[in-house]
């Protein structure tokens, strides 16, 4: 029901108003009138939000689960930044401008990423623990993010435009923008969603889970390849958008608990509601122009952020 109201919220507001025969008449594909056109462009914006949701979601879900971290998200662990200047290296230094091209430069900047953080955060005695593994993600995202900086500067052609990206949103959205994108997401879910059982076991610690017969570090592959598959493509269609992933598994887990059989597909569910809503929300508060939900769900997730910080228990799911 909320996922429905966030749709039509979201397809009825914006900068021009419209009313409930508009927006049929858009739905059924007639644009006729402004209004017919206004909630015609807006369909896709939806639907991009929701994939978009859905996908940081799981990412964050899987990733908190593969690191048994409650602090794990594709921001704080650097996957976002490494997919994002890859994305801007590629636009700067090779000239691609295709979404098909971004996506690719996203995946391998998101791997990357994803394994250099594991790799500091395993140097130190004792393996890669929660702690370490949120202060190498802390690091490799500031020096990913300098680094995008140092290219954007000197680049007066490219820099409004890849300087919008970065702030993360999903205004002018097309089919053409979505389309390439969605085999990547539903490889991305179908790992993920094969890995949950694998990430319940991780949850009981490597040596339990070793010990009832999984291959740990298959179980960990497996899981961090979903997770950037789902994470990068949407990185390269809207730009880097932070805390979704860290906010809504946690939220998913007062309905749902712990079991990642449930909690990957209620994220998606709650992913999906959130960013729609939080468009919505942008859209709102600056109009008639508008905030990219980059920007709102930082402002919605840093106070979540800083109360799990806070908390005592933070290293336990």
């Amino acid at each position: 029901m909320l996922l429905l109201l966030a749709m039509a919220l979201s397809v009825a507001f914006g900068a021009r108003q419209v009313g409930l025969a508009e927006i049929i008449a858009a739905v059924s594909g007639r644009v006729e009138t402004l209004g017919d056109a206004a909630v015609a462009s807006r369909i896709p914006r939806t639907l991009l939000a929701l994939l978009a949701g859905a996908a940081l979601a799981i990412s964050g879900g899987v990733m908190q689960g593969l690191t048994r971290n409650p602090l794990a998200d594709p921001g704080l662990l650097g996957v976002n930044a490494g997919a994002a200047l890859a994305v801007v290296m590629g636009i700067a230094w090779f000239r691609i401008d295709d979404l098909a091209h971004y996506i690719w430069f996203a995946l391998g900047g998101a791997a990357l990423a994803a394994v250099g953080v594991y790799a500091i955060a395993s140097v130190a005695r004792g393996g890669a623990t929660p702690l370490r593994l949120a202060l190498a993600g802390a690091a490799v995202t500031a020096a990913l993010s300098s680094l995008t900086t140092a290219i954007i500067l000197p680049r007066g052609d490219i820099g409004g435009l890849v300087q919008s990206w970065l702030v993360g949103g999903v205004g002018g959205a097309t089919y053409a923008q979505i389309l390439p994108i969605l085999p990547f997401l539903l490889a991305g879910l179908v790992i993920s969603l094969l890995a949950a059982r694998k990430l319940n076991l991780l949850a009981l610690g490597d040596d339990t889970a070793a010990g009832l017969g999984e291959k740990v570090a298959l179980a960990r592959a497996l899981s961090a390849i979903g997770a950037v598959l789902l994470c990068a493509p949407v990185t390269a269609a809207c730009g880097p958008i932070g805390f979704v992933g860290l906010v809504v598994p946690h939220a998913c887990r007062l309905l749902a608990g712990g079991d990642y059989r449930w909690l990957l597909p209620f994220s998606a569910l709650g992913g999906a509601i959130l960013l729609t809503l939080s468009d919505v929300l942008g859209r709102l508060i600056a109009r008639p122009d508008e905030l990219d939900v980059g920007i709102v769900t930082a402002f919605i997730g840093a106070p979540v952020f800083i109360w799990i910080v806070r908390r005592r228990k933070v290293g336990a799911l």
